[in-house]
């Protein structure tokens, strides 16, 4: 086996960079492949491209116009060489999902072959939604799901296939995917956030919620990638001693990209212009062989859905280049993990960057309504956007190496927490004309110069401010952004539309002026919301003992964290916000919980297949080795020969040890993992891998990696860090 670890690094170093040709400036190929709207103005008519246009903004198309629709996305489509057609979703395994149809038919006796693509095969599919994750919203025998078109995010071309965005719902209405409860939380978010904008703009008549995320992934050789078993079946390394250089000398980060690497990532870039994804930010991270691609920001349904594509298009260009995209969020021990900050903004049809101080008072007071609301709903539901970020990849990035703890906290910067320090001094009810002056002069209205050098940043803080949007940085690198979008957007709706009840109130039960009612509120939100603001170290020690005093939570595991998001609490607010039902909010618990189970499951058989097959048996073999080597000491040097292989005969003894260790460590795994199979309720079957078969995996690890410095490195059939890190 050795000697294919040795025939995979000699296929990595004999890699040439695959060449890649600029098809044409990108601004001229963008979208090339989106029936975007300079393709619907081509093949539609005035009354279907109107009708496509009016549904991004809730008006439903008809099935009769849904017919000319569907003609002219299958024109364009056939003018571009497309022969299939699917409806592309996102179910609850946190992928994408597609079923090829042809366009081609023929007529009942096999005659007059024809392209055919109506208005009922675009509005709506009925996949088998049997193997789909449902968490008990239907039964087995009820196997139908419907996957319905979703207008407000356009089709797309990929390799010869229209691919048509869509919903997934079961037969009786509840979603079965990421996408609709995100449409539902978008909503809730546009319309509590247009009341609340009228104060400041009565031109407002819609918010939009925007996202710009970064993707972060490592790259490594497809040959190294096969000659671990571990990254094959789990995405990550699960033995393996760190590499004597990593990234201490912080060399990689925004340094020369690798050729091969740039070459892949020119290729991708050409791709994601086609399909329309705006990317534009590609650099080194900091781990060696990890790097990061971004986009400019878009509205949050169809920057979800271009991630989710991405991640697709990245695995399928990095074949061509034979490189393994790795997306598991710790996929090597010792150096960074990888993340997918989501940085969340709302912006209006007026241009107003809601989230972005202006140049008068009255566009700053606007400003830091939203931005304290924003605060305001993650102090009150802290619990439950930990358990939005909530995996089994991702617990292991969470706590280390730049990524931000589980304890869910705020970062604004030394200025903004100045300001809001000087607002909660306002005064209580109606204001003096002299504090109203001061107030819009001297606080308010200096904002855009307070912000203007705003360079704080915070690398461990979970959701920072940085200048004009808020950074979720405790997404993981392989989650679906759906998931804490629809948690962040639901919250903060929440929260902005319980803020007007109480401005309202205040303006007619108290007789105070919209502005003084404004202040008052803030003013109270600044005092309630103390304990989420932090600006320190989120690693310390100091900071774990800090926030337990402040009643913050602090879930280190995916089960424990989950529980949130079936409390009471998180069910009402879902349901008030017409987001999800209760039926799915326990179905998604249920998902996540056995998703947990079966991830530490087969990491747990992997470990143990590789430990006692791949790790012993090498470990035995070396010994041998040795033994051979102490037995012709003897020999030659007789009753001295205790001397002379001294260290020899401690190697043999040390590697005896972790042999025993490894087995002693696996057995004891395998029990409590039959154990925990044993249960039939989820959450304790979660729980029992979580708490007793884990801890297992790094005691395994440890003998293991202690045999890999033992054992003569010819003999040694896994490839190593230094191997995986470092081969270009």
């Amino acid at each position: 086996m050795s000697t294919f670890r040795f025939q995979a690094l000699q296929r990595a170093t004999d890699r040439k960079p695959v060449e890649v040709e600029e098809l044409d400036r990108k601004s001229a190929i963008f979208g090339t492949n989106v029936f975007g709207d300079k393709a619907m103005r081509q093949f539609l008519t005035p009354d279907a491209y109107k009708a496509v246009k009016d549904a991004a903004n809730g008006t439903k198309i008809d099935r009769k116009m849904a017919e000319y629709i569907a003609l002219g996305m299958k024109e364009w489509a056939l003018s571009k060489g497309v022969t299939h057609y699917t409806h592309w979703f996102q179910p609850l395994t946190g992928t994408t999902a597609e079923k090829h149809d042809a366009f081609f038919e023929t007529s009942f006796d096999g005659s007059d072959p024809v392209e055919k693509f109506g208005g009922s095969q675009l509005v709506q599919q009925e996949p088998d939604a049997s193997s789909f994750p449902n968490g008990g919203i239907r039964n087995t025998f009820e196997a139908r799901g419907y996957t319905a078109w979703d207008p407000t995010s356009p089709a797309f071309i990929f390799g010869t296939t229209l691919c048509i965005p869509t919903v997934f719902v079961s037969y009786t209405g509840e979603a079965l995917d990421n996408k609709t409860p995100l449409l539902r939380a978008l909503h809730a978010i546009d319309s509590a956030a247009i009341d609340v904008a009228k104060y400041f703009d009565k031109n407002v008549k819609k918010v939009t919620p925007t996202l710009g995320w970064e993707q972060e992934y490592f790259l490594i050789d497809s040959a190294l990638a096969t000659s671990r078993p571990d990254i094959l079946a789990t995405g990550r390394t699960l033995l393996g001693h760190t590499s004597a250089k990593g990234q201490q000398l912080e060399d990689h980060y925004f340094g020369s990209i690798p050729t091969r690497v740039l070459q892949y990532m020119r290729d991708l870039e050409n791709e994601c212009m086609l399909l329309g994804i705006p990317v534009k930010t590609r650099h080194n991270e900091v781990a060696p062989n990890q790097f990061e691609l971004a986009p400019i920001f878009e509205e949050t349904n169809l920057a979800v859905d271009h991630n989710s594509l991405l991640m697709d298009v990245m695995q399928k260009v990095a074949e061509r280049h034979d490189f393994k995209v790795l997306f598991h969020e710790k996929p090597f021990k010792g150096v960074n993990g990888s993340g997918k900050h989501n940085n969340w903004s709302l912006a209006t049809d007026t241009g107003v960057n809601l989230l972005s101080p202006g140049k008068t008072p009255m566009s700053n007071l606007q400003f830091l309504t939203f931005f304290i609301n924003t605060i305001k709903a993650v102090h009150d539901y802290e619990e439950l956007m930990r358990a939005s970020i909530a995996s089994a990849s991702n617990d292991h990035r969470l706590g280390a190496n730049e990524a931000p703890p589980a304890i869910i906290s705020v970062f604004i910067g030394q200025q903004l927490t100045k300001v809001l320090a000087e607002l909660e001094g306002v005064s209580k009810g109606k204001l003096s004309p002299e504090e109203k002056t001061d107030l819009k002069l001297n606080v308010v209205g200096k904002l855009p110069d307070v912000l203007l050098d705003n360079t704080d940043r915070n690398r461990t803080s979970p959701f920072a401010f940085t200048g004009n949007k808020f950074e979720f940085r405790a997404v993981g690198s392989s989650a679906n952004c759906a998931v804490s979008m629809t948690t962040l957007n639901t919250i903060v709706a929440k929260q902005l539309k319980d803020f007007k009840i109480e401005v309202d109130a205040l303006i007619e039960k108290k007789d105070l002026k919209k502005d003084e009612a404004i202040f008052n509120v803030l003013r109270e939100y600044i005092k309630q919301t103390k304990a989420i603001l932090f600006e320190g170290d989120g690693y310390s020690e100091a900071w774990e003992k800090e926030a337990k005093k402040r009643g913050l939570s602090n879930h280190k595991t995916t089960p424990e964290a989950l529980k949130a998001k079936v409390s009471k609490k998180a069910i009402e607010l879902f349901s008030e916000m017409g987001v999800m039902n209760h039926v799915e909010v326990e179905s998604r618990y249920e998902i996540e919980l056995e998703e947990y189970m079966k991830k530490i499951q087969i990491e747990g058989r992997v470990l143990g297949d590789i430990a006692r097959n791949h790790v012993v048996p090498t470990a035995i073999r070396y010994q041998n080795v040795l033994i051979e080597n102490v037995k012709g000491l003897k020999e030659i040097f007789g009753k001295d020969f205790e001397k002379v292989s001294k260290e020899q005969i401690g190697m043999i003894k040390e590697i005896s040890e972790h042999i025993e260790g490894i087995n002693t460590k696996v057995e004891k795994m395998t029990e409590e993992r039959k154990k925990a199979n044993a249960l039939s309720d989820t959450e304790k079957m979660a729980a029992a891998y979580c708490d007793k078969v884990k801890p297992y995996f790094e005691e395994i690890r440890y003998h293991a990696d202690k045999l890999e410095l033992l054992v003569d490195d010819e003999l040694w059939t896994l490839t190593k860090y230094r191997e995986l890190l470092f081969t270009k």
